[in-house]
């Protein structure tokens, strides 16, 4: 045994396995697999109508007819999501299975804007229901299309996370990748800010881009808001 073997021993009063301080050294260093690496580990469910089903874990894409192009552009606009390269989701989603209470809660979750917060408490204020917190957590528990519709960017009234249907660990690292991830691009040549992921943001190169915190920062140099992608209501 090693030094750190010696030690766990010590301290536990007991013999530490063979190894154990070289594997707790190996667990401390490893790295966890960037975000875009886990585009695999997420399944689309797509109906006619849009995306009806995101799940996390073990399974397959379930789509028919028009259903595989939704299940197709849900996953290439996720895989752009999970890189940094997209802050907004334009693929369709299906909510029909889901009551009135539900589609008015999921509603007002997607305007959260990327990288922003907000508490159960203020969302169930927003949809007239101040006292139905808890009811609000319990839909966005059930949220069939979590990131597509996100419900991650809702907390707990004192800062904690609460429930997540992909976990806690998820959520903690979307969150991040909002907090890290450009919102607005533009282009010194067509003098056009964009949201992260707009077609036309994708076509600037990579000297022609600048990156702005604000629509009004971009305003105030002269740029205006892409009609396609429209920055301003996403920052509302």
């Amino acid at each position: 045994m090693d030094r750190t073997d010696d030690m766990l021993r010590d301290f536990f009063a007991v013999t530490a396995p063979a190894g154990l301080g070289d594997r707790l050294r190996a667990a401390l260093r490893e790295e966890p697999a960037a975000l875009e690496a886990l585009i695999d580990r997420f399944h689309v469910e797509a109906s006619e109508r849009g995306v009806a089903r995101l799940s996390y874990g073990r399974g397959r894409d379930v789509a028919a007819g028009r259903g595989r192009r939704h299940a197709e552009q849900a996953r290439h606009e996720l895989a752009e999501y999970l890189a940094g390269r997209r802050t907004f989701f334009t693929v369709p989603v299906d909510l029909a299975g889901v009551g009135e209470f539900q589609g008015r809660v999921l509603a007002e979750a997607d305007r959260i804007p990327f990288g922003q917060v907000t508490s159960y408490a203020a969302l169930a204020r927003r949809i007239g229901h101040p006292r139905a917190a808890r009811a609000v957590g319990n839909a966005l528990g059930a949220n069939p299309v979590p990131v597509i519709v996100p419900c991650h960017r809702v907390i707990r009234g004192d800062g904690s996370w609460g429930h997540y249907a992909f976990g806690g660990a998820l959520k903690t690292r979307l969150l991040e990748l909002e907090r890290t991830t450009p919102l607005l691009i533009g282009c010194t040549s067509t003098r056009i800010v964009c949201r992260r992921g707009c077609a036309h943001e994708q076509r600037i190169g990579e000297h022609g881009r600048v990156v702005f915190a604000s629509v009004a920062d971009a305003a105030s140099v002269g740029y205006r808001a892409c009609k396609a992608c429209k920055p301003r209501d996403a920052a509302a």
